[in-house]
């Protein structure tokens, strides 16, 4: 590795990692975490962009029709959105941008014959950049105002916790790819996006209106067809079905009542009785109306 590789390959990767990671954080203290989470459904769409801007993808426009429905997807739920605050918009946009700058300068970084470089080796070399570029951040922004007061209530056990479960997750993302494909990675990544919106929901009780839930689902069927392709998902959905007939040959009975306690589920999702109402409050919305109304 020398310097010259070191400064035009690995230095602009750190700076990428740590302004999306920055973006990333100053979000949380203005946007709900399922919010958050629905905007992230754009990243491959950026990502995408950015390919073919910097020459890494051939321009497609079938592909670009299809994460199209991404994008209209979570332009929806950012309508729905009660607690919509510009400024966090923003900032997770930003920090998409950068990250997808990133991630399509790694993916030429490990594909590149030039420098024939391993995933694991890449993050011990860019890791160190963006812990200095955190650090530079902090020094000048968070250091002069935090208190060991604010530190301790915090738990400093859990900042390390935090800290240890985060090096891990890029450990262990570099592993999950090497041992399995990226298409696994792709769909562990849509069901953890899932899931931190229904913990949101659930936890924190999180507002999310029915127009969010609808603007999402578009979102996240955008992404899952995207990722996978037509032909894939045919080919899941053929399985799915012999897997589904030989399950009926076997238990008949059982497999009635999961039809018919789907087909419940269904008609229960759609004359409101659940979507509507799992962490959504009207009167919150109808209030926040009304006192934008009043004058000042």
């Amino acid at each position: 590795m020398t310097g010259r590789v070191y400064l035009r390959a690995i230095v602009p990767i750190g700076a990428f990692f740590s302004l999306s990671l920055i973006c990333g954080n100053l979000t949380y203290l203005y946007l709900s975490v399922a919010f958050i989470q629905m905007l992230k459904a754009t990243t491959p769409v950026a990502v995408l962009l950015i390919g073919w801007a910097m020459g890494i993808h051939k321009a497609d426009l079938k592909v670009l029709f299809n994460v199209s429905f991404i994008v209209l997807g979570v332009i929806i739920a950012s309508i729905g959105e009660i607690k919509f605050v510009m400024l966090g918009v923003i900032f997770q946009l930003g920090g998409i941008l950068f990250e997808a700058i990133r991630l399509v300068m790694v993916e030429r970084l490990l594909s590149s014959a030039e420098y024939k470089m391993d995933p694991l080796v890449s993050l011990y070399y860019f890791a160190p950049v963006c812990a200095i570029m955190n650090f530079c951040t902090a020094l000048v922004f968070e250091i002069p105002r935090i208190q060991m007061e604010e530190l301790y209530h915090v738990g400093l056990w859990t900042l390390l916790a935090n800290a240890m479960v985060a090096f891990a997750l890029n450990v262990s993302v570099v592993f999950l790819i090497g041992r399995t494909s990226g298409l696994v990675m792709t769909l562990c990544g849509v069901l953890k996006d899932i899931l931190l919106v229904g913990a949101s929901i659930a936890i924190w009780g999180t507002p999310v209106s029915p127009l969010q839930y609808f603007g999402y689902s578009i979102a996240l069927g955008g992404l899952v067809y995207y990722k996978l392709g037509a032909a894939t998902m045919k080919a899941q959905f053929s399985e799915a079905g012999r897997l589904w007939a030989e399950f009926g040959s076997n238990r008949p009975v059982l497999r009635k009542v999961i039809v018919f306690g789907g087909i419940l589920t269904i008609l229960f999702v759609l004359l409101g009785g659940l979507a509507p109402t799992v962490g959504y409050d009207s009167n919150y919305l109808t209030s926040t109306i009304k006192g934008a109304d009043k004058p000042s």
